[in-house]
């Protein structure tokens, strides 16, 4: 009997820790448009209005809680955080606006992040600054940067017109904090992410996997996204959000 209970505690030290110390796996997904493919750019860059509400609808129904980066705390206290991101800030990203709109209610409050390139706004196919103050006011979405002009970071030398400046013009449009930073073309290296530190609490690249903390140095610096794709399915989606 000694020897059993010997045996069980030695079970108990070697196998509880892993569990307790195991992260959840948490998604960040980007999209860019959200409109029907009219022939113009890279097709698998949009996702149609009536495929991402079905989406929007799976993650509702499976007892998703759609955080942003203000909220990055919170996901330690939430069921099942996921982040749903934009990159570019096209104007008919208004198409998710309105779709979060119609499926808000008591039990279920569908947020995102737009980040925007700040140069770009107000352009014939982008966000207006009107656009942008409206909803950053809802309380649905965070409005935050995609730099200033779109370049390659690990490329350039003028880190504070691109870092400092979109965030300030941004911070001016909205009246809101702007505390992340998605990485043109997800790229980024050691100088890429000491400059972002300098104007960001977040990093975020287009890595594709899941995020779960490591522990790692400047992991929210290193934040991994992965796309949604016009030939994304649900039964895809829900692969993807799932961590299958």
């Amino acid at each position: 009997m000694k020897k059993v209970a010997i045996f069980s505690l030695s079970l108990l030290i070697l196998f509880v820790p892993s569990q307790v110390l195991a992260q959840p796996k948490i998604p960040i997904l980007v999209y860019h448009s959200i409109d029907e493919f009219k022939g113009h750019g890279s097709k698998e860059l949009y996702v149609t209005p009536k495929n991402f509400e079905k989406q929007i609808i799976y993650l509702r129904d499976h007892g998703y809680t759609l955080l942003t980066f203000d909220r990055w705390q919170d996901i330690d206290k939430v069921n099942k955080p996921i982040f749903i991101t934009f990159d570019d800030g096209y104007k008919d990203n208004l198409n998710a606006f309105d779709i979060f709109q119609k499926l808000t209610n008591e039990y279920f409050k569908p947020s995102g992040t737009i980040f925007v390139i700040s140069d770009f706004i107000g352009r014939s196919n982008r966000l207006s600054k009107s656009d942008l103050k409206m909803m950053a006011d809802s309380g649905i979405f965070s409005i935050q940067s995609h730099t200033a002009t779109h370049p390659d970071l690990t490329k350039i030398k003028d880190y504070e017109y691109e870092l400092k400046g979109s965030r300030v013009k941004i911070q001016k449009i909205t009246g809101k904090p702007v505390i992340a930073l998605a990485y043109p073309y997800g790229n980024f290296n050691n100088k890429v992410v000491e400059e972002t530190k300098k104007y960001y609490l977040f990093g975020i690249t287009t890595t594709p996997e899941l995020f779960s903390e490591k522990g790692i140095k400047d992991e929210v610096y290193l934040l991994p996204r992965i796309y949604i794709k016009y030939s994304t399915t649900l039964d895809d989606f829900a692969r993807i959000v799932e961590g299958k």
